[in-house]
């Protein structure tokens, strides 16, 4: 191993210089999936203790360089998929992204309307979905698992078409539902077995869940709730000084 940076004693704490050594030798030499040095290694290498090793590691992890795989080691993290937020399609997001997306088709089944998603749809309760549930991937890795709703009535015949690609180009070109406004949420949940499966992941992973209720011309076409791999997504966003909304409660009183 080939360390450009030395560790020496002074202000700066030896762990983090031993944190910005091995990260730099990652940058440099290790490949997305590659184990990094024992720790034996790395203490004889920087000439520290190995509680100085452990700490640089356990912040690299924190830092989502590194990932921990129970019984096995660590390893460099897959670099997360950049995302700003914007009203697109997957398809159409990872393409801007430099990606090729690609979509796993689990399930397309016709289902009669509950009652979160027909109040999301405006759907009365004797109304029929489309329920569609699918893998999308980037550059042939497992990104997220969605699980969609969408209306019989506004779609026919929607499970004979090709729901492999942008389902948005489905809408706009065999139906004519443009979509072009959403509502969107977004939370933090930890990835139960059959998700994990899905993502390829052997353990349980962070997860960011979106849940979107897309309009065409102000006719709500969409419920769909999206479950991205945290350790391989993130979203960016550019903030603004301007109005404040109107406050609607912590979220302690909203619930």
């Amino acid at each position: 191993m080939d360390v450009t940076l030395p560790i020496t004693d002074g202000p700066r704490p030896k762990h983090e210089q031993c944190r910005e050594a091995l990260a730099r030798h990652i940058r440099d030499h290790l490949a997305p999936g590659s184990p990094i040095p024992s720790e034996r290694s790395l203490q004889q290498n920087f000439g520290v203790s190995r509680a100085t090793v452990r700490r640089a590691v356990e912040q690299l992890i924190t830092d989502g360089l590194l990932t921990r795989v129970p019984a096995k080691g660590t390893y460099v993290a897959q670099p997360r998929l950049d995302s700003r937020l914007h009203l697109a399609s997957f398809s159409q997001d990872m393409r801007r992204r430099g990606h090729v997306p690609s979509t796993v088709l689990l399930e397309v089944a016709r289902r009669d309307v509950t009652g979160t998603v027909a109040e999301a749809l405006k759907l009365r309760p004797d109304q029929e979905v489309w329920q569609i549930r699918r893998i999308r991937l980037a550059d042939d890795e497992p990104v997220a698992v969605e699980e969609g709703w969408y209306p019989v009535s506004l779609l026919p015949d929607l499970d004979r078409e090709d729901l492999g690609g942008s389902l948005y180009r489905v809408l706009a070109e065999r139906y004519g539902y443009v979509i072009d406004a959403a509502e969107q949420t977004v939370w933090g949940e930890i990835s139960d077995a059959r998700t994990s499966a899905h993502l390829g992941a052997e353990t349980p992973v962070p997860l960011l869940v979106f849940r979107r209720i897309s309009h065409a011309a102000g006719v709500p076409v969409e419920h769909v709730v999206s479950r991205y791999r945290g350790d391989r997504y993130e979203v960016h966003m550019s903030l603004h000084a301007g109005e404040v909304p109107a406050d609607h409660g912590s979220p302690s009183e909203r619930n």
